[in-house]
């Protein structure tokens, strides 16, 4: 059993492999592609773009950094339905609290009323959100999480690059 590198999918059984990477059908494996290649960009280049992001503007409310990940936690449920995510953002120290708590007000509103997960699980999202809020991540450097992000978007631009030169040549 394992889980997909692009949706968090849990596989029980097949799945696509691409090296190291496990995807949950083809569609993620296509979809995942900006991960596949993002393994083959060096070091050097991700910690370079990644602490301009780090000490730039927020992109959400422009303002001042250190820009890091900042992930909040949700949960709504009805009856036997519950939904529970992870929302990672790249912005200011404001910006992710206030995403935070608002996650937690929404999940103290929403999260309880599905059984059993619903009850078990709106616990457990609304700590997570408390302890983002009281620790954010290291101001002085970036985070592993902002490297792993910005070597995502690296691939990405590199894929839409790629697309853009296929279609120009077609």
């Amino acid at each position: 059993m394992g889980t997909c590198d692009f949706c968090g999918t849990t596989i029980l059984f097949g799945g696509v492999k691409d090296n190291d990477l496990r995807f949950c059908n083809d569609k993620c494996h296509q979809s995942g592609y900006p991960l596949v290649i993002s393994r083959d960009i060096p070091d050097d280049i991700v910690n370079k773009n990644a602490e301009e992001v780090h000490k730039g503007a927020c992109p959400k409310c422009q303002g001042p950094g250190p820009i890091d990940v900042h992930t909040s936690f949700k949960i709504y449920s009805l009856l036997l339905f519950t939904s529970y995510n992870s929302v990672p953002s790249i912005c200011c120290r404001s910006c992710g609290i206030k995403s935070q708590v608002g996650n937690t007000v929404f999940s103290m509103l929403f999260g309880w009323w599905g059984f059993p997960y619903g009850i078990l699980m709106t616990p457990v999202q609304i700590i997570k959100n408390v302890a983002g809020i009281i620790k954010g991540p290291d101001k002085t450097q970036p985070s592993e999480g902002l490297n792993n992000m910005v070597r995502l978007l690296i691939a990405e631009k590199m894929v839409a690059q790629q697309n853009a030169q296929q279609t120009a040549s077609n």
